[in-house]
């Protein structure tokens, strides 16, 4: 998809334009990321940037707002998945485009995207001098057991179950120290316990499914840290949720689950001779797909829900939706993503 119109800084303007850079202070160099962002604005000959730190109590979206309230032309991002999904959460559908400076442990869109993980330069370039391309941004409406409603965005991915309690039962120092590896003592954690729960899920333009799962995946990008496919054919740009259930049914299944997405995925996928293989397979029902643009999901009982890795407490049902194209991203100009 060709990007949309991009920020020019050579633009006849009544006064310089402005960007804001709002960053996790426990991800990044400070110093050194205000300073580059800063000779980064002066050489594109716009005004001298905005600073704003994320805090416990503010992970993002409050001062994205502030920023945006303040006149920025372009919002800079540096921090975690949950970062950038809360910063997403406030730029969503106001025609500013964001820039992701990838930090942090996950950086799952910045991945999806093949972004520059290691080159903070390049893409704070782009924040001034790159393409915008519009991509699509997800929203979990959670209703949670005493009936109370709350609606949260995400751009990665979010689900309930399982997943969820992975992400519950993963140490925060031990993340700190290993980084996403920290997920693989989680998820052992978690299936130790594991418990199938019965839900009802519709995929809009779909029938309605009943099932016994250990988790549901609604998804806007497929790749996973380690080279691992989760949905190869995910796109952030086609209007549409990948929705993934999880439904083995005893230890063998859970064999075919990571089957799926480890080999058949992640390895035979990429060969014309592995996705004949693929073709000639049985079927096995473990792992389900689907498409469409929302899901409705109701469970028996409260179940833990997560949005971009970040914890949102227990819900007993999930309406989803995309906002298509709701979300301007700037990038490297000349830069080609896979999943747009």
């Amino acid at each position: 998809m060709p990007p949309v119109d991009a920020p020019s800084s050579n633009r006849d303007e009544a006064s310089p334009r402005r960007a804001a850079l709002v960053y996790n202070p426990t991800k990044v160099d400070a110093d050194a990321l205000r300073a580059l962002v800063a000779a980064s604005a002066s050489a594109a000959g716009w005004d001298e940037p905005l600073f704003f730190e994320t805090t416990v109590d503010d992970l993002g979206d409050g001062v994205t707002r502030d920023a945006l309230d303040a006149g920025a032309a372009a919002v800079l991002v540096a921090g975690g998945d949950g970062t950038v999904r809360a910063v997403s959460q406030a730029m969503a559908g106001t025609g500013v485009p964001l820039t992701i400076v990838p930090s942090g442990t996950g950086n799952l869109l910045a991945r999806n995207l093949s972004l520059p993980l290691a080159d903070p330069a390049a893409m704070v370039t782009a924040a001034f001098d790159g393409d915008v391309h519009a991509i699509d941004i997800g929203y979990a409406k959670l209703v949670r057991e005493g009936g109370e409603r709350e609606e949260h965005a995400f751009v990665v991915m979010g689900g309930m179950g399982l997943d969820a309690a992975m992400i519950a039962n993963t140490s925060g120092d031990l993340k700190k120290r290993v980084g996403w590896v920290a997920y693989v003592d989680g998820a052992a954690r978690s299936l130790v316990k594991a418990k199938p729960f019965p839900i009802m899920y519709q995929v809009l333009g779909h029938r309605m499914h009943r099932a016994h799962i250990q988790s549901v995946l609604f998804a806007n990008c497929g790749s996973l840290p380690a080279g691992l496919e989760l949905i190869p054919e995910a796109s952030v740009a086609d209007g549409d949720l990948d929705v993934v259930v999880f439904q083995p049914k005893n230890p063998i299944g859970w064999i075919a689950v990571w089957r799926r997405v480890a080999w058949d995925n992640s390895v035979l996928r990429r060969f014309r001779a592995g996705r004949r293989i693929l073709r000639l397979r049985t079927k096995d029902n473990s792992v389900r797909y689907a498409k469409g643009p929302g899901l409705e999901l109701a469970a028996s009982g409260p179940q833990p829900v997560q949005l971009d890795g970040d914890e949102f407490g227990q819900a007993k049902s999930v309406s989803v939706r995309v906002d298509a194209g709701g979300l301007l991203l700037s990038m490297p100009r000349g830069h080609r993503s896979p999943v747009i």
